[in-house]
């Protein structure tokens, strides 16, 4: 899942970033934060170059919470798709450039400075008590065929967990994988040391 390969010149504790590949081919070029050498290979913990971004899509009148508005994360690619354009213009009067690239959608440029009624706390349904929410920083509002959409991005760092095996491929690898915990455990705590 990456376009990079192992060269001699390239040992794993030397590596400082990335490119990572999803299966439609697009990129993502990612800073190596930690590595943690295994049997079976290095365990590297990636942190995406650029900023990564959401967009939520509006149901309702308004962004207030209350039971009449219902807020959607955007997964679906062909919905993203569609409106991509919209967003990417939006974003570019911010002065950031949008990307799609894999496994999210990424700006450069300058974020503004984070201000308190900016920030969307996100509940998330999940089993994990301790990653039931998500707060998110507003960057821009926009409609789409009188559907309202926001871009959000997240302010705890997206981090991904890869793999990089003995043949000098680079692969992610599930956090959810009960395997995985100490080695992330570990990648994580030395990170933050």
């Amino acid at each position: 899942m990456s376009s990079f390969q192992f060269s001699p010149e390239n040992e794993p504790e030397e590596i400082d970033s990335v490119t990572l590949t999803d299966d439609e081919g697009r990129t993502l070029e990612c800073y190596v934060e930690n590595a943690l050498e295994a049997e079976d290979g290095t365990y590297i913990l990636l942190m995406p170059v650029d900023i990564p971004v959401v967009i939520l899509a509006w149901d309702g009148q308004s962004e207030e919470e209350d039971e009449n508005t219902n807020v959607v994360l955007l997964e679906d690619k062909l919905e993203i798709q569609e409106i991509f354009r919209d967003a990417k213009a939006v974003l570019a009067e911010l002065d950031l450039t949008l990307s799609f690239t894999a496994f999210t959608l990424t700006v450069q440029g300058e974020l503004p400075p984070i201000e308190d009624d900016g920030i969307l706390t996100l509940e998330l349904d999940t089993e994990e008590p301790a990653l039931d929410s998500e707060e998110l920083q507003f960057l821009a509002s926009f409609y789409h065929k009188n559907k309202k959409y926001s871009i959000y991005t997240p302010l705890a760092p997206l981090l991904f967990l890869a793999k990089y095996n003995l043949l000098g491929e680079v692969s992610l690898v599930s956090p959810d994988d009960e395997r995985m915990q100490p080695i992330l455990e570990e990648l994580l705590f030395d990170d933050m040391e």
